[in-house]
């Protein structure tokens, strides 16, 4: 067992990554990049556990546990609660970065989205990343080098994360106990994103919910379908947001209630409103990224769908990302020509693009679902 067993199909970077723990490999800002579902932040804590510890990963010291678990105290991971990360956020990271290590030999910063920095939270960063302290690293990830300000990306070494094969995210499904048919469905699925694969091997609610969203462009009939149709999926999506989120914002309330002593006083602390305004702020900002990134997921099953009418109407005997749809889907591309599924196609990567400016995704959905009756 190693911290580099959680990267499925990664093996030409976990060799990069392995030969960097070493002094003379070690670099102090590194750029992990990659597709949705790749493992960049997995890749990025496994490195950080590397780094700490004095096998280089081997996955079962405290080093290594504490690291995964989120408890190592040098080691920092911002994992975005909200649609972006400001100015403010960085400079406490900076802060942090100056401090020596107090346990381990690095410092460790991972920002698992800094394609959310804003401009002003780069241009803060870069400093930092110019001239770290001697025992700090940074390990920013993004889906792509061009996704973060040239100037800090230019001061980082990129290493890039490839799409896990169908065949190895089947074979890790497997391997944690799930049946080699649903394995191999959610492998193909979830096109390589291996939380999306688990997600879909193991609840059955989200392989129903992931059926219906496949059936909408079928039923898109007048302007009343379309609206029902983004009507329910942006309420599928708060009621998933919902879910997650409720049981997160009670956890860290309790923690807030317990770090400043609320209910026990008839005083409350200096303070203590402007901290709790802001957990909530927070909290809103997070179900907001939720349900977008809900949306997006059944954005990419729809686009998963008409990609595979757009191979049947080019090649014959092709192998598509929805199998068990191959009929239904055979029948749409006899009923159809290139050109409009390429409308289609047009229509949901538009609405993924729109949702990226801050349109409202209810608003997206129903422009995009609009278009597909149209197409």
């Amino acid at each position: 067992m190693s911290v580099w067993n959680a990267l499925v199909g990664q093996e030409p970077l976990v060799e990069v990554l392995r030969q960097a723990v070493t002094p003379a490999g070690m670099t102090h800002g590194w750029l992990f990049t990659g597709p949705p579902g790749s493992g960049r932040s997995t890749a990025a804590r496994a490195f950080a556990a590397a780094v700490q510890c004095d096998n280089s990963g081997c996955g079962g010291c405290d080093a290594c546990r504490q690291v995964l678990v989120g408890s190592h105290p040098d080691v920092t991971v911002v994992d975005t609660q909200g649609l972006s990360i400001g100015v403010d956020d960085v400079r406490e990271l900076v802060l942090r970065a100056a401090m020596a290590p107090t346990i381990g030999p690095w410092s460790v910063i991972v920002v698992e989205d800094a394609d959310r920095l804003t401009d002003q939270a780069g241009n803060a960063l870069l400093k930092s990343i110019e001239e770290p302290p001697a025992r700090t690293l940074w390990l920013l990830c993004a889906p792509t080098s061009d996704d973060v300000m040239p100037t800090v990306r230019s001061r980082l070494r990129q290493v890039t994360l490839r799409t896990p094969p169908v065949a190895t995210v089947a074979a890790a499904l497997e391997e944690d106990g799930v049946a080699a048919g649903l394995a191999a469905f959610a492998a193909r699925a979830s096109q390589g994103h291996i939380g999306r694969a688990r997600a879909l091997a193991r609840d059955e609610s989200v392989r129903n919910r992931r059926h219906e969203v496949l059936a909408l462009p079928q039923r898109l009939r007048d302007p009343g379908d379309c609206l029902r149709a983004a009507d329910n999926v942006h309420a599928a999506a708060k009621e998933e947001s919902e879910q997650v989120a409720t049981q997160l914002e009670q956890d860290e309330l309790a923690a807030h209630a317990a770090e400043w002593g609320s209910g026990t006083r008839g005083v409350k602390p200096r303070g203590e409103q402007g901290a709790l305004r802001s957990v909530k702020d927070m909290q809103k900002r997070r179900r907001t990224r939720m349900v977008r990134d809900s949306v997006d997921r059944a954005l990419l099953d729809l686009l998963s769908a008409q990609r595979d009418v757009l191979r049947l109407q080019s090649e014959a005997g092709v192998e598509l990302v929805n199998e068990e749809m191959r009929g239904e889907l055979e029948d749409v591309a006899r009923r159809a020509d290139q050109a409009r599924t390429l409308r289609r196609i047009e229509a949901l990567l538009g609405c993924r693009e729109a949702m990226e400016l801050n349109v409202p995704p209810l608003l997206a959905l129903e422009q995009a679902f609009l278009r597909l009756a149209r197409a």
